[in-house]
């Protein structure tokens, strides 16, 4: 089959990921189920699908070669744009692409809380999104930018591994940055960003403590700064970014994070009792208690200011996912593997 049909034919069927491997024919997942398509392919057919991506993307596949991995994006006019990650395995080609559709996603329709999305009305600090690879991060922060788009002048700059999203210019001005292609690292971009006269900005990922470190100090000069994180739950996610810092410095951090940190969003996507993956939320909104235990190192006690604080619009993940549950989205068996807390989940599953 000709690649660019068999793309055509996994975004008509709403895919959301194809995977090309040997041993295995083309394949993408629809509603968490493999599809495959043809004969099974070999070291010389991958290679030379991946030959066909690079080629369409005006990428070196040398950069595959001598790495022996690479993460890219490129767009299929009329098509469809996908952010591809090349690797080598058992010495044959490989690659996954996600699909990413040129409209952007609405939120609603995505089951996107609209305490989420109400993050754009901030014009300083600092907000996380945050989960396991795949769980709608970047599509979460896409919402959020939309909206701060079409609502407000603001020069929005994001640094991206590789872009997914495209924003075009609406109220705002839209600078699109991809690592590697326009920019070395996201610590040599974002210091490059606060000379840009931004008021927004998108750090793909906070990886390292460089980018960690300015990403807190553009955020207390009066920037918002909008990342994320591979980590679940709030706590979890304080503790990882205090954790980057030497001990010597992470009294005088926790009392900056105290000061910056507007938002903690942690999001997981479950399979659901018909086929499409459902989206669990945890979010945490930073008041006088929460920045009072990020600052005094009690950051275990937030779950519980988090669970009783439903009138200031937080939820912890596990009553997302119990509430889930009781609308009958997902399965009890589902509802106790991607709960946070095992064991009390198990109790309130055996009252219903």
């Amino acid at each position: 089959m000709d690649i660019i049909e068999f793309f055509k034919e996994a975004i008509s069927n709403n895919a959301s990921d194809i995977f090309i491997i040997a041993g295995k024919p083309l394949s993408y997942t629809c509603n968490s189920e493999f599809i495959s398509i043809g004969d099974k392919l070999l070291p010389p057919d991958t290679q030379d699908i991946i030959h066909k991506i690079y080629d369409q993307a005006s990428r070196n596949i040398n950069i595959l070669k001598e790495n022996f991995d690479d993460d890219f994006s490129f767009s299929i006019p009329n098509i469809g744009r996908f952010r591809v990650n090349t690797f080598i395995q058992r010495g044959s080609m490989a690659a996954i692409l996600r699909i990413v559709l040129f409209n952007l996603p609405d939120a609603s329709n995505l089951g996107i809380p609209k305490q989420v999305t109400e993050f754009h009305k901030l014009t300083k600090g600092l907000v996380l999104v945050t989960g396991p690879a795949g769980s709608g991060k970047s599509t979460t922060l896409a919402c959020i930018i939309d909206q701060i788009n079409k609502s407000r002048s603001a020069h929005i700059i994001t640094l991206e591994d590789p872009i997914e999203y495209l924003h075009r210019h609406d109220k705002s001005i839209v600078t699109q940055r991809e690592i590697f292609l326009d920019t070395k690292s996201y610590s040599k971009g974002l210091r490059a960003a606060l000379r840009e006269a931004p008021n927004v900005i998108l750090l793909g990922e906070m990886r390292d403590y460089e980018t960690i470190a300015i990403a807190m100090s553009a955020a207390e000069t009066g920037q918002l700064i909008f990342s994320t994180l591979h980590t679940l739950g709030t706590a979890n996610t304080i503790d990882r970014i205090i954790d980057v810092f030497p001990p010597d410095q992470q009294h005088q951090v926790r009392i900056q994070l105290s000061m910056v940190l507007k938002a903690v969003v942690c999001q997981q996507l479950i399979p659901s009792t018909n086929g499409k993956p459902v989206p669990a939320f945890e979010i945490m909104m930073c008041n006088n208690a929460i920045r009072n235990m990020i600052r005094e190192s009690k950051v275990h006690q937030i779950d519980s200011i988090i669970y009783s604080s439903k009138d200031q619009g937080m939820i912890n993940m596990d009553t997302s996912i119990m509430n889930l549950y009781e609308k009958k989205l997902i399965t009890k068996e589902n509802a106790l593997v991607y709960s946070l807390n095992h064991d009390a989940m198990k109790k309130s599953l055996s009252k219903k």
